[in-house]
C-alpha cells in the first residue's frame, strides 16, 4: 500500500454504510468513523460520509448500552463502501435472512468490509471465497479451519480487490487513516494521525500509525519526541542504523514526499495547534515547535498553511 502526498484530483465523496447490530462494539465504530470525520473537518471538504443502518430499520444496542437509531435498513442503501460491524455475538447472527441481506447488498456497493469480527460473516455469505482476509486474532485459526475458500493472514488489516477486512478496533483506525492517505494524501494523514495519538495540545504522539515500514514508523516516532529540539534526518538515520539516502527513499516511496518535509509538517502542525487551542505567546510556540523564533515560525507557517499563526488563531476564536 504506497501513500502518495498528493490526493487524488477532483475527489469525489466517499459514502459509507455502517452495518450495525446489538452488541456492537463503541470502540470499533469510533475508530472507524472518527479518523474520517476529522479528515473532513481539517481539510475543509467532505471526503467521507456515512449512514448508520441495520438490517431491518430497527435500532440496535452496543455492548455498552449505547441505543443507535439507523437512519435506513441496508436493503434501502447503495453507496461505495459497506462496513459490517457486528463485534460480540457474531456466529448467532449467521441467520439466513442476515445472509441473504449481506449477499444482496454486496451487488449495491463497490466494497464490502468486515471490521472486527466482520469478517466471519462475510465469509458464512460467501463473500470472502477467493479473497485474502484477516479478522480478530483470536478467530484467526477458526476462520480458515471453516472456511478453506478464504485465504486467511494475519494482519492488521487486508485490502483485497473489492473486500476489505480488519482485525479489530485498533485496526479500524488504521484502516480509516489508509483511508484517509489514499483520498487525502500524506499531509492530511499525518494531520490526522497526529491529532488522535496526541493527548492533548501540549504533548506529541509517541507511536505514529503512520507507515508499512519499521524504518518509517521508526524515524517518524523519532521525530515525533524530538519537536522541540529538532535533530537532523543524518541523525535519525545513524539512530536508525542505515543511511540518510535509504531513509529518504523509504519515505519517498511511502509517503511521496521527504522526510525533511514530513518532520517539518510535524512541528507545524504542533504549533498550530498550539496557535488555536492555547493562549501561550507566540514567541513560546516557536520554542515548542522547534523554531529559533517567532518570526521564523511564522514564515515557515505562511508557508504550509496559507496564513500566519495568529491569523490561525483569530479564525479559531471567532
Amino acid at each position: 500500500m504506497i501513500m502518495q502526498d498528493s490526493p487524488k484530483s477532483d475527489p469525489e465523496t466517499t459514502h459509507i454504510g455502517l452495518l450495525l447490530f446489538d452488541g456492537f462494539s463503541n470502540h470499533c465504530v469510533a475508530n472507524v468513523i472518527e479518523p474520517l470525520r476529522a479528515a473532513n473537518t481539517l481539510s475543509g471538504r467532505t471526503y467521507y460520509s456515512w449512514r448508520y443502518v441495520t438490517t431491518d430499520g430497527a435500532g440496535v444496542e452496543s455492548s455498552s448500552g449505547l441505543r443507535i437509531l439507523p437512519e435506513v435498513a441496508l436493503s434501502d442503501m447503495r453507496g461505495d463502501v459497506l462496513m459490517v460491524a457486528p463485534s460480540y455475538g457474531f456466529r448467532a447472527l449467521c441467520r439466513p435472512d442476515v445472509i441473504r441481506s449481506l449477499r444482496a447488498a454486496a451487488t449495491r456497493f463497490d466494497q464490502v468490509a468486515g471490521l472486527d469480527t466482520g469478517s466471519w460473516l462475510l465469509a458464512e455469505a460467501g463473500l470472502l471465497d477467493g479473497y485474502r482476509a484477516t479478522i480478530h486474532p483470536e478467530e484467526i485459526t477458526t476462520l480458515a479451519e471453516h472456511f478453506p475458500k478464504v485465504s486467511v493472514e494475519q494482519d492488521r488489516y487486508v485490502i483485497d480487490g473489492n473486500r476489505i477486512t480488519c482485525s479489530g478496533a485498533m485496526a479500524a483506525f488504521d484502516l480509516s487513516l489508509h483511508m484517509v492517505l489514499r483520498d487525502g494524501g500524506a499531509k492530511l494523514a499525518l494531520e490526522v494521525e497526529q491529532l488522535f495519538v496526541t493527548r492533548d495540545a501540549t504533548t506529541t504522539p509517541a507511536e505514529p500509525v503512520l507507515g508499512r515500514s519499521k524504518v518509517v514508523r521508526a524515524a517518524i516516532a523519532i521525530m515525533n519526541q524530538y519537536l522541540e529540539t529538532p535533530v537532523t534526518i543524518a541523525q535519525i538515520s545513524s539512530q536508525l542504523s542505515c543511511t540518510q539516502r535509504r531513509l529518504e527513499a523509504a519515505f519517498k516511496d511511502e509517503t511521496g514526499i521527504t522526510p525533511q518535509h514530513v518532520y517539518r509538517r510535524q512541528r507545524l502542525v504542533l504549533a498550530r495547534r498550539l496557535a488555536q487551542s492555547t493562549r501561550l505567546p507566540m514567541a513560546e510556540i516557536a520554542v515548542r515547535s522547534g523554531y529559533q523564533d517567532a518570526s521564523a515560525m511564522a514564515r515557515a507557517f505562511r508557508s504550509e498553511f496559507g496564513l500566519t499563526p495568529s491569523q490561525a488563531r483569530h479564525l479559531a476564536q471567532s
